[in-house]
């Protein structure tokens, strides 16, 4: 089956950090966190903004972008401010890898020079810094998840009083 990969470089903001576990939890995506990170995994915070979905995770904690390429491969697409891509415009292949930076400073620059190609930016306001990472995570996975038909999720909603066919 395809897979979402979400890397997320030094998270410093744990409310953040768990609402992006909540979307992975969501839509199957594996989360990958690259240390060092501004808060502990034991935070309530994260814990709270990740309510009670950490069971569905699947997590794996790096110390440092030196060990999360070692131990992994495939192709990385890098969102960030200073991209020339959009975002929507990239065919996403399958167990892509989607890399998003630390919420004051983004992703390190040395590794937007290497790939610039992979560089993506989801389009806002000229005089916007950025948006919110967790949301930013969010519009990334769905459109990924939009080109793949949105694989194994449901794609519909059960009332719970009535039947949807009474109302045509």
């Amino acid at each position: 089956m395809a897979k979402i990969n979400i890397v997320m470089v030094e998270p410093e903001i744990p409310q953040n950090t768990g609402n992006v576990a909540r979307t992975c939890a969501a839509t199957g995506a594996r989360l990958h966190l690259v240390g060092p990170m501004g808060f502990k995994i034991d935070d309530r915070k994260l814990k709270r903004a990740g309510l009670d979905y950490w069971h569905y995770l699947d997590i794996t904690y790096y110390d440092g972008l030196d060990d999360f390429f070692k131990k992994n491969s495939g192709e990385f697409y890098y969102f960030t401010t200073k991209g020339r891509n959009t975002y929507s415009d990239i065919d996403y292949p399958d167990n892509v890898y989607l890399f998003f930076g630390k919420e004051t400073k983004g992703l390190p620059e040395e590794l937007l020079i290497k790939n610039p190609e992979r560089c993506v930016r989801i389009p806002m306001a000229e005089d916007i810094r950025s948006l919110n990472l967790s949301n930013s995570v969010a519009i990334a996975v769905y459109e990924v998840l939009r080109q793949w038909d949105f694989p194994k999720l449901q794609n519909f909603g059960q009332l719970h009083n009535y039947r949807w066919e009474d109302f045509k």
